[in-house]
């Protein structure tokens, strides 16, 4: 399905009955990749699969993403479905999303798990994205880029320009203690402690603003722990979670 927002056509999956899940994928992801983590759709959700503008299926014109913009795409969505509030998984980039939209409109969120979402980009992850090139992903990787984003070369080649951008952006992903303290959501924060990217400590830090968090640090978990051999244990604990059958 497709929704007209903000001079975007977002792309976007509904399917099941229950609770709305929002499932929000990471960066040059899309939201078909939830398949690996869940080969068979969570019983008792209704699951909302968007693309996230200018990844997967969705469009991009103007060629500018913020994680800010994308949770103001997410919020349209969720209006134009008429649900208000939902439950959520967030990967990386769908995790710094929801820090938007749990910050936002607190109350839009009512449990959600963050995976390998930072609340701010440290030192190492800004030298990673100034010099990102798609040569630098294994080749399995590049090929499945090409699957999931359906618009050509284009797309791929501005996908990979906006995340050398977010090396020199300090205003879209800067959220301070002050700010996560008003997240009402019940969190589960799920940090791999090998993440090349962010710091095992940052897990820590959003664990001690986030008021109602939990934390879950994978062993020898990298970016994103939450496939292969990882992903039968997540699906269960993070259903688990957000059924609230956590304690």
């Amino acid at each position: 399905m497709i929704a007209d927002i903000d001079g975007c056509q977002i792309h976007y999956e509904v399917r099941g009955d229950g609770d709305p899940l929002l499932l929000l994928h990471g960066g040059l992801g899309a939201g078909a990749d939830w398949q690996y983590v869940f080969p068979d759709d969570p019983i008792g959700f209704r699951l909302i699969l968007p693309d996230m503008r200018g990844h997967g299926h969705s469009t991009n014109p103007s060629g500018e993403f913020t994680f800010r913009q994308a949770a103001l795409d997410v919020f349209a969505l969720l209006d134009r479905l008429g649900i208000g509030a939902v439950k959520a998984i967030g990967l990386s980039g769908g995790g710094i999303t929801l820090l938007h939209m749990s910050t936002l409109q607190p109350a839009r969120i009512a449990s959600m798990v963050l995976v390998s979402a930072p609340p701010y980009f440290p030192a190492q992850a800004r030298a990673v994205q100034a010099n990102f090139t798609e040569e630098m992903l294994p080749e399995t990787e590049r090929r499945a880029m090409r699957r999931r984003h359906v618009h050509g070369e284009d797309q791929i080649r501005a996908l990979v320009r906006q995340t050398r951008g977010f090396a020199s952006n300090h205003g879209d992903v800067n959220f301070t203690p002050s700010l996560l303290s008003v997240i009402s959501a019940e969190t589960l924060i799920v940090f791999g402690d090998r993440d090349f990217l962010y710091p095992v400590g940052i897990a820590f830090e959003l664990h001690a603003a986030i008021p109602r968090s939990f934390l879950w640090v994978v062993p020898n978990g990298g970016h994103g722990p939450i496939f292969g051999s990882h992903a039968s244990t997540f699906a269960a604990t993070a259903t688990a979670f957000l059924r609230g059958e956590w304690q």
